[in-house]
């Protein structure tokens, strides 16, 4: 088992008129190799529990417990911790910060007392991982586009070889395609070096496509735990906190409620294009039968 929480709370600014608690007695265990997506409108809590994942922030109450050990003992490396659980923040301006990409990579691996030849094999496969062109490797890392940027943010974190690897909004302001391309990305790294990957996201289509489990957070509290599929059935109770369904959720209801029964569970484009397929290819052969045993 990767990580545990047990009972966290966390209050900003405690003990001044500005006390808010962003986190409240939050269970929640995290099982090595699950991809899981973290879903709540701003304000929920999603980039609060986060950070408390590798000990950016620590619990106001409670305890969190990394592959059996307490992170919050006095003798636990919380720097071996950030090696091994690694964040990548919404903007990547904010990790990016050497003089070209590759020195920027660099900089993790080194900074955990490596050899110069360990380092810089290890940001060579980083950059590769993240399918960053090796034409940019040695360009300021604001000569980049949104995009670039972000997959040199991920390779900055893969150098580390982290077990766990958490994006905080990874897509936030790509168009399309950029968008694809990072999370088929993130997909693939998921499959191939089987490592925990957390994604907070905005986009129900992305979490619905890419996520085995799901997290819905609100007012500080975990709502909803589950498939992608067990939470969107819960499209009205997101609906009254201020989020939605995926998209094709919606179509889905509509096609059930004129009478064609598609697959309510459907929560993607390919699974309700599947459903919708199999609804047709039903009804054309109970009317080729129906013909059939009228001709007799």
């Amino acid at each position: 088992m990767s990580i545990i929480l047990d009972k966290v709370s966390y209050v900003y600014s405690e003990n001044t008129a500005y006390e808010k608690q962003a986190l409240k007695n939050i269970n929640l265990q995290i099982q090595d190799g699950e991809f899981i997506g973290i879903i709540g409108h701003t304000g929920s809590g999603k980039s609060t529990l986060i950070q408390h994942l590798n000990g950016l922030l620590q619990a106001s109450f409670g305890g969190i417990y990394y592959n059996g050990r307490d992170i919050y003992e006095e003798d636990y490396d919380k720097k071996e911790l950030r090696s091994k659980v690694g964040l990548v923040f919404q903007y990547p301006e904010h990790q990016l910060f050497e003089t070209n990409i590759f020195e920027d990579v660099c900089f993790g691996p080194r900074n955990l007392g490596l050899s110069k030849k360990e380092t810089e094999l290890r940001a060579f496969s980083a950059l590769r991982s993240v399918g960053l062109p090796e034409s940019d490797w040695y360009q300021s890392p604001f000569e980049l586009s949104g995009g670039e940027k972000r997959r040199a943010a991920i390779a900055g974190v893969l150098a580390m070889k982290p077990e766990v690897l958490i994006l905080d909004e990874p897509t936030a302001g790509l168009d399309p395609q950029g968008r694809d391309e990072i999370l088929d990305q993130v997909a693939a790294m998921h499959r191939e070096l089987h490592m925990t990957i957390l994604l907070v996201s905005h986009s129900m289509e992305d979490v619905a496509r890419y996520v085995d489990r799901l997290l819905v957070m609100n007012q500080g509290e975990i709502m909803l735990d589950g498939t992608p599929r067990e939470v969107f059935a819960h499209w009205r109770e997101l609906e009254a906190v201020g989020l939605a369904a995926p998209q094709v959720t919606y179509v889905v209801q509509e096609l059930r409620e004129r009478g064609i029964p598609v697959n309510p569970a459907a929560t993607t484009l390919e699974e309700a294009k599947t459903s919708v397929l199999e609804v047709f290819q039903n009804r054309k052969g109970k009317e080729f039968s129906n013909n059939k045993n009228s001709v007799k």
